[in-house]
């Protein structure tokens, strides 16, 4: 996806084509625009190549928090539910000990319900984590390609903001 937005971008004849043939909510297009603004925006005290660069990367730095948004959620999520199960465990064998003590002997149906929940309570932590610990590797490699892609979109632009030639790259 990137690749292709990145390709719409370069191929149009002008900058503003470039940056209309990306979505408006696209990270992408928000550098294209940022480098857009800075480099109309200059300032004498800095370089215009300094200049456009620490706006572009401000914008990077945006868009990876923008990326990051609920990643720790599942981290936490994936890390602290097992636990959540377990407590849940040892919940359920304590009330079945507290039917063994009350009743004064070990029989079936004092430890087949707690048992049967402290097993349930296990399930649920399980089903929670590990669909939230693999919802977060996928997300956060995801992640990763696109800051990766990124990168390279905001180095390329400085340059094309800089010289008015976009680098050439082995495709």
């Amino acid at each position: 996806h990137a690749k292709l937005l990145e390709k719409k971008f370069w191929a149009a004849g002008t900058l503003n084509e470039g940056i209309d043939a990306m979505p408006k909510n696209s990270l992408f297009r928000a550098l294209a625009e940022t480098g857009q603004k800075a480099s109309t925006n200059t300032t004498s005290l800095v370089g215009v190549s300094d200049w456009i660069g620490m706006q572009i990367a401000h914008q990077l730095e945006d868009a990876n928090a923008t990326l990051q948004g609920g990643v720790s959620f599942l981290g936490s999520v994936g890390s602290v539910s097992p636990f959540v199960g377990l407590f849940g465990t040892v919940w359920g064998i304590y009330h079945a000990l507290m039917g063994i003590g009350a009743a004064g002997s070990a029989t079936i149906d004092k430890v087949a319900g707690p048992i049967g929940e402290a097993l349930i309570m296990t399930a649920f932590g399980l089903a929670v984590a590990i669909p939230a610990v693999l919802g977060y590797n996928t997300i956060n490699r995801n992640n990763r390609l696109v800051v990766a892609d990124l990168n390279r979109f905001a180095n390329d632009l400085l340059a094309y903001f800089v010289t008015g030639a976009r680098v050439a790259h082995k495709e």
